[in-house]
């Protein structure tokens, strides 16, 4: 019999539960019980029967209602095409864009509104000198308005089997680009990343490795302009930032409560050992000091190596920490994105976790 063959009667209880229940009760079943009660002829099993079904319609039914009302959750990974690393993302509008270490060619970008699903949008940067790793953009809201690339790529007068790289900025109109190379700020160097004060004052933070891995600190009359002479601010003096190479990497400044935190990565990106520290100073560039329980986040029996970070903020405030992770514990460059929150406690330490393969609530 098919399952419309007796209708329900019209405006008849069955037909709204009908529409109301995702259980597998078909109008059949539920005409069925109805035309009998109409003519007379059902009995105590029917009305049980009947009674019964649509208690389990009900409940599914309540059940469905409660799922779409659950939080989002988002699973880390996040962005795997590419073997995506050094990810750079800023919020204009209502949309996130991101940018990373992906195919060496210049970079992509990626848009979101929600931080947990992205979609390419297709290049941002071109880059003939190749070897475009560890991007970061800069929204010029209180300047000109423009959005300012700071990437690392091959420094074609030291191009020794392409480790010699340098720093340098391009610029463009909008996050999507395409972003017009202006200059070169730093040889020998690789991650970038600029801040701007409270006062609007800018400064470029950024990592020589002619002689180990050092971070520097550099005051800028404007986006492209050096001004003054650079810090040296950090440098790997502790056992997490020497477990594979010599490595303090991967910037990011953020400004709580009148005190500068400088985060860095530590010891060899291709590494299990990989981790995120931090350093704190009154001033923006420097003295700082080594958080003394570093790092905040680090490798576990079944996550490794993860580092290289931003941070953006939501709308409602909350710190969320877009970072890469690698895919295994041996020595390679199979990496993926993840995303994470960032909180500060009462006494202005600064906590993260890091997580893989688990439902988290999504921002």
């Amino acid at each position: 019999m098919k399952t419309d063959e007796y209708p329900a009667l019209s405006g008849s209880k069955s037909d709204r539960l009908w529409e109301a229940s995702p259980t597998p009760i078909s109008r059949c079943q539920l005409s069925c019980f109805s035309r009998r009660s109409v003519l007379g002829v059902g009995d105590a099993s029917h009305k049980i029967l009947l009674a019964a079904s649509l208690a389990v319609g009900l409940l599914a039914a309540a059940q469905a209602v409660a799922d779409e009302s659950a939080p989002p959750t988002y699973k880390n990974p996040i962005v795997t095409t590419g073997n995506p690393a050094d990810p750079h993302v800023i919020r204009v509008d209502d949309t996130y864009y991101l940018y990373a270490t992906t195919h060496g060619r210049g970079y992509d970008v990626l848009t979101s509104q929600d931080l947990v699903h992205w979609k390419n949008k297709g290049s941002a940067f071109d880059d003939p000198r190749g070897g475009a790793w560890a991007p970061d953009v800069f929204h010029n809201v209180r300047g000109d308005g423009k959005f300012y690339l700071y990437y690392t790529d091959n420094d074609p007068a030291h191009d020794e089997g392409g480790a010699r790289k340098q720093i340098g900025v391009a610029v463009a109109d909008s996050p999507r680009g395409p972003f017009v190379d202006k200059a070169v700020l730093a040889p020998g160097s690789i991650d970038a990343h600029l801040f701007q004060d409270d006062d609007g004052q800018l400064y470029l933070y950024y990592v020589e490795i002619l002689d180990g891995f050092k971070i520097y600190g550099q005051q800028m009359s404007d986006p492209v302009t050096p001004e003054g002479e650079r810090v040296l601010l950090i440098q790997p003096t502790e056992p997490w930032e020497m477990a594979s190479g010599h490595v303090t990497e991967g910037p990011f400044v953020l400004k709580h409560d009148g005190r500068y935190y400088l985060m860095f990565s530590g010891s060899g990106a291709d590494s299990r050992h990989y981790a995120i520290g931090y350093a704190t100073s009154k001033s923006p560039l420097g003295p700082f000091e080594k958080y003394a329980k570093n790092p905040i986040v680090s490798q576990s029996e079944t996550l490794f190596g993860p580092g290289h970070h931003c941070v953006v903020a939501t709308p409602e405030g909350k710190l969320w920490m877009i970072y890469h992770q690698k895919h295994d514990g041996e020595i390679n460059w199979r990496r993926f994105l993840a995303i994470d929150p960032l909180w500060f406690d009462d006494d202005g330490v600064l906590h993260g976790k890091v997580t893989r393969g688990t439902d988290e609530p999504a921002p």
